[in-house]
C-alpha cells in the first residue's frame, strides 16, 4: 500500500485529514503513530473552523518536523522552512484551487444548513480524501529533494 492509500485509510477511519497526512510519516519523522494522531488532533475541518484545510496542516507538519527550525539564531534554517512551507502550499492550492478548507469544499461546515449539504453530498468522502492523497504526494516530493 502506497503511503497516499494509506493515508485515504486511516481518514476513512473517522481520523480526519491532518491526522490522516501526519501519522502516514510518522515513524520515520521519528515520532510514534499516537503521537502524530494526537497532534493532528484538533486540525481536522480547517482547526473546526472551515480554514486551514487539515491535510496541509499535517503536511506543515511532516515539514517541520523534518526541516524544522529549532535552534536559537538559526536564522537559516528558519528561512528554509519558511521558503518550504510556501512551496508545499504553492503546490497544493495549484492542485487544489485553495489551501481553505471551507473553498475546497465549496461549503462551510462549521455553518449547520452548509454541512448538512456537505453530509448530503458526500463531500467528506469524495473532497476529503483526495486533498489527503494530494498532501501526502506533495510532501513525499519534498522529503526527498
Amino acid at each position: 500500500m502506497t503511503k497516499s492509500e494509506e493515508a485515504v485509510s486511516i481518514f476513512n477511519h473517522n481520523y480526519n485529514c491532518c491526522q490522516a497526512v501526519i501519522a502516514v510519516f510518522a515513524k520515520e519523522l521519528g515520532i510514534s503513530r499516537e503521537v502524530s494522531l494526537k497532534l493532528g488532533s484538533p486540525f481536522g475541518g480547517g482547526a473546526c473552523k472551515g480554514e486551514l484545510c487539515g491535510a496541509v496542516s499535517g503536511g506543515l507538519m511532516a515539514l517541520g518536523l523534518k526541516y524544522g527550525h529549532y535552534i536559537e539564531g538559526d536564522l537559516e534554517t528558519k528561512q528554509q522552512m519558511t521558503i518550504l512551507a510556501k512551496k508545499f502550499m504553492e503546490r497544493f492550492e495549484d492542485n487544489q484551487d485553495s489551501i481553505v478548507c471551507k473553498h475546497i469544499l465549496g461549503y462551510d461546515l462549521t455553518k449547520e444548513d452548509e454541512r448538512k449539504i456537505i453530509l448530503e453530498k458526500g463531500l467528506f468522502d469524495t473532497v476529503c480524501p483526495r486533498a489527503v492523497e494530494t498532501a501526502v504526494l506533495i510532501i513525499e516530493d519534498m522529503l526527498v529533494e
